[in-house]
């Protein structure tokens, strides 16, 4: 089935656990319209907003018609649910982790992809290194998966955290090489000329400090795949032919974001349960 006769696939941005403007968004009319429609999450669906459980259970509901892809606020909350990270002061899981269900939900929190490719359109949470055709950065995407699927993933989780090594190598080895790739598919913004990244710089692009967006470093195997992507809100929303990026700030209370990728057909919800940015 080719994208044009598919159901209508709606991208979204990051939830964060802004769980009433998501309940309104999938209530739009323009996206309630069709009842087989599926919904592809870019990832950070927890942490941060009010309602982290009411957001997963919201998106679990939807079974087969949600397509989610991890982001490093969902990896964290892993993490922090195995009991080896600490909840930082701005931090809404508490909830999520007391509930009743909360093994359930975070079983099948871990069980989603960092990557999805489908209908020629590729999504990540954060970013795609520039060597990557879809194919590979699918395979890089199950070695992390293996590890947050695992039985012992809970001793081995903390291993995903850390700023080194900054740049993706086909070489790397070990955690050494599934750091890179999750700071590459859940953390990059911008990044030096020859691929570096920058783990500093969260503001928009600047031109003036050296640095590239992530999707302007040349020569990208991806360049002429639409790649759908959170995580940068500072960003904020690109609609173009093959960059779109969907992170407008739902948390900060902005809007939340969704495209239908059949015509770009853009859907905002205001989003007044806001936090300040800090």
């Amino acid at each position: 089935m080719s994208l044009a006769t598919s159901p209508a696939i709606w991208a979204i941005g990051d939830i964060q656990g802004c769980c009433r403007p998501l309940d309104s968004l999938l209530s739009h009319p323009d996206v309630a319209a069709d009842n087989q429609a599926k919904f592809w999450f870019a990832g950070d669906l927890v942490n941060r907003g009010p309602d982290s459980l009411g957001a997963l259970r919201l998106i679990r509901s939807l079974g087969d018609r949600a397509v989610c892809v991890l982001g490093n606020h969902d990896i964290h909350c892993l993490a922090v649910a195995a009991g080896v990270r600490k909840s930082g002061k701005q931090d809404t899981l508490q909830p999520l982790l007391a509930a009743p269900d909360a093994a359930e939900l975070l079983d099948w929190l871990r069980h989603q992809p960092l990557a999805h490719y489908e209908h020629g359109h590729l999504m990540v949470h954060a970013g795609v290194h520039p060597d990557w055709s879809p194919q590979q950065t699918l395979e890089y995407a199950h070695e992390l998966e293996a590890l947050l699927r695992a039985d012992d993933w809970q001793d081995k989780i903390i291993e995903l955290f850390g700023n080194n090594p900054d740049r993706w190598d086909a070489e790397l080895q070990g955690y050494d090489r599934l750091r890179a790739l999750v700071s590459t598919l859940t953390r990059m913004r911008m990044c030096d000329v020859n691929g570096r990244m920058d783990f500093k710089h969260k503001g928009a692009p600047d031109a003036e400090s050296g640095l590239l967006a992530w999707f302007e470093l040349p020569n990208r195997a991806c360049a002429q795949v639409p790649i759908i992507f959170g995580h940068w809100s500072t960003l904020g929303l690109l609609n173009t032919p093959t960059v779109i990026s969907l992170d407008t700030g739902c948390v900060w209370g902005r809007q939340l974001s969704a495209v239908r990728l059949q015509d770009r057909h853009l859907v905002q919800i205001h989003c007044p349960e806001s936090k300040k940015p800090g």
